[in-house]
């Protein structure tokens, strides 16, 4: 006699998504994560299960080698710009505030080698993990902001060097600094008002709940366009202008020419392998998991989560890459480069600024 029953959707944590597909699952009720990971259904009933060992072992590690690397680099850094204020110009004033962005968040990166290293097991309390993910933010948009304004300064200084001479102050430029952190904080505060903690206080979201997911997604999508998408459209339209004007104009200092070439590398680099992963990451994976949360059963749903997680880690790393520009942009440093470049095929120049790049340094 064949006897009935049924199982309540409520013992689950993810809704079924087809009533003949087999759950199989490797996660304890004790590991809770940032993304709520549970296994992911493919079409052949099969399970493909999220590693959480990657993210225990990867992100410690990269946060260990930033928050070395960064602290020496930006120590370094803020010693080349107190030893080149006045000569690095105007531009010498974001380098500062960028200095002060990184500094601000290599001190909360000791919090999260223990959190992962632990397994997600948060203990510093549910205010501190929101003001953590809050420096995080900040620190994020706060460089991509001063790198705009750097390149902005570039643009003008090179292309429109007649126009701005004698325009561009050191107040005006204090200025533009502070509108840059109060558009930061505008974009950067919303975040502070999504779940960050689960129930037990145990883990420590790096977006939010999945309570609140369809919301986060939305404001991450409008945080990467303002914060991400419109800054890298004013720097390419910046750089693509200084190259060309570069390539045309034969009376720009050569020296110049090599430090423009320098900071558009530089920045190329921070872009590629900073920024632009961890956005598209972190909104494919706010979607897949609302796909989750809907009972649609994406068999990539891991490999995005892992995409992620890797994400994260490079976008942590410009803390470590941006002591860069602070100690390439010093005009002692470039002529020392520029000269042994000649040296090396056995001619020898004076290693002092032209009138030309002095003029265009200190636009800049």
């Amino acid at each position: 006699m064949a006897t009935a029953f049924s199982l309540p959707v409520t013992h689950f944590h993810l809704q079924e998504c087809h009533p003949i597909l087999h759950l199989k699952t490797a996660i304890t009720p004790s590991r809770t994560s940032d993304d709520h990971l549970l296994p992911i259904m493919e079409s052949n009933s099969t399970c493909k299960l999220v590693n959480f060992d990657f993210t225990f072992r990867f992100l410690p590690s990269v946060y260990v080698s930033v928050f070395t690397l960064g602290v020496m680099g930006n120590c370094l850094g803020l010693k080349s710009i107190y030893k080149n204020w006045t000569k690095m110009g105007n531009v010498n004033i974001f380098m500062l505030n960028l200095c002060g962005a990184d500094i601000l968040y290599l001190l909360t990166l000791p919090f999260f080698v223990v959190y992962y290293a632990s397994e997600h097991k948060w203990i510093f309390g549910h205010a501190f993990c929101k003001i953590l993910r809050l420096c995080f933010c900040i620190n994020l948009y706060g460089s991509i902001g001063f790198l705009t304004c750097i390149s902005v300064y570039r643009y003008l200084g090179i292309v429109h060097t007649l126009r701005v001479k004698g325009r561009i102050t050191a107040r005006f430029s204090v200025l533009v600094a502070l509108l840059v952190w109060l558009l930061v904080l505008l974009q950067s505060l919303p975040d502070l008002f999504f779940v960050k903690t689960s129930d037990n206080a145990t883990s420590c979201y790096d977006t939010t709940s999945d309570k609140y997911m369809r919301e986060y997604l939305k404001y991450s999508i409008g945080r990467t366009v303002v914060g991400f998408g419109i800054p890298l459209l004013i720097m390419l339209c910046c750089y693509g202008h200084v190259a060309f004007t570069l390539l045309t104009k034969k009376d720009i200092d050569i020296i110049l020419k090599l430090r423009c070439l320098r900071l558009v590398v530089i920045l190329i680099l921070l872009f590629s392998i900073c920024f632009t992963p961890f956005h598209i990451f972190r909104n494919m994976n706010l979607a897949t998991r609302i796909s989750k949360l809907d009972g649609t059963c994406l068999k990539w749903y891991a490999d995005v989560y892992i995409a992620n997680q890797v994400g994260n880690g490079l976008a942590c790393m410009n803390s470590a890459i941006n002591p860069l520009l602070y100690l390439f942009n010093s005009d002692e440093f470039l002529m020392k480069f520029f000269v042994k470049c000649r040296r090396s095929r056995q001619s020898v120049v004076s290693p002092q600024v032209s009138p030309s790049l002095k003029h265009e340094l200190a636009i800049s």
